[in-house]
């Protein structure tokens, strides 16, 4: 099998499977990702794994640590976007290798397999985050990701860019529903055509998707490198940067899939290769319970605050 059939083969639906059984998938993957919503800390992916991984490389709080130079911003960049690998976000990469890996090969096949599609999503997200970081320093500190304004009450009304947040990634999480339910089958992708013809087009789309991340990220290191940028009034850093903080994601997510790998002896992949269209379950599980989270905690859970409804809110978020 060529890497190119291995990058179309997540766009087939899940083959075989009747009609109920492909609703159970999707009914229990949209379940699952609104419970998700419901349960996530923040704090512990924020806080504890993030800043675990990237406080003790600069010495203190990366939320809070000054960044001296373009040099520092630069290196900032990247270290907190793979420390920022942890994120529900991220599981959408994990999700789009793990299909394409769906074979029985050695480990080091698999390590091969993996070289060309984390290359075009590379280059999906870089090109998407750092234009946005090129437009983000033009435009300066207006952009509502920098403000600390709220809608409503002052001290406790919603603040704008967890709006903007809210937005953006419910838009994400729409199209990340829209792509799980393709993979199982149970609606049309219009794009079929185009993925069979240009096997990498699917990869480049999915990487601009992952460097979207960055219009709503409200992770505050990325602020913190965000306000840094913004203040040097160089766009070309913006780029850079905002680049490099999307890329840190992938290629921390990419070392984790080869861990899996190389820990299990390719046993995961095995797995996935074991029945007919356990992949492309995989996949639309996958995507289903992700975007299905992007929906929840941020669109329904952001307008209930607007609104004044009542949220769940578990003991250790409050």
């Amino acid at each position: 099998m060529t890497t190119g059939q291995l990058m179309t083969s997540p766009a087939s639906p899940v083959s075989g499977a009747p009609p109920a059984r492909r609703w159970r998938l999707v009914l229990f993957s949209l379940l699952a990702g609104a419970a998700l919503a419901v349960i996530w800390s923040p704090h512990l992916v924020d806080r504890v794994i993030a800043g675990g991984i990237a406080d003790p490389v600069f010495g203190g709080n990366i939320g809070d640590v000054a960044i001296t130079g373009s040099g520092m911003a630069v290196a900032f960049a990247f270290v907190t976007g793979v420390a920022g690998m942890f994120t529900a976000c991220n599981v959408a990469v994990f999700c789009a290798l793990a299909p394409m890996t769906a074979q029985r090969q050695s480990v080091r096949g698999v390590l091969a397999t993996l070289a060309r599609p984390i290359a075009l999503l590379l280059a999906g997200a870089v090109v998407v985050a750092g234009l946005y970081g090129f437009v983000a320093v033009l435009v300066g500190p207006d952009m509502p990701q920098l403000s600390n304004a709220r809608i409503g009450d002052p001290e406790t009304g919603v603040r704008v860019r967890s709006v903007q947040a809210g937005v953006v990634f419910g838009l994400i999480g729409l199209i990340m529903v829209w792509r799980g339910l393709a993979y199982a089958g149970v609606v049309r992708n219009p794009l079929a055509g185009l993925f069979r013809r240009r096997p990498g087009v699917e990869m480049v789309l999915l990487g601009g998707l992952i460097g979207a991340f960055l219009i709503g990220r409200p992770f505050g290191p990325f602020r913190n490198m965000f306000s840094y940028a913004v203040r040097t009034e160089n766009p070309l850093l913006g780029f850079v940067t905002f680049a490099l903080q999307s890329a840190g994601n992938i290629v921390g997510v990419a070392v984790l899939f080869v861990l899996v790998t190389v820990l299990t002896r390719g046993r995961f992949q095995r797995w996935l290769a074991a029945r007919p269209g356990r992949s492309d379950r995989f996949a639309a599980g996958a995507f289903l319970v992700v975007g299905m989270f992007f929906v929840v905690y941020w669109g329904v859970k952001i307008a209930t605050r607007l609104a004044g409804a009542w949220w769940p809110m578990m003991p250790y978020n409050s």
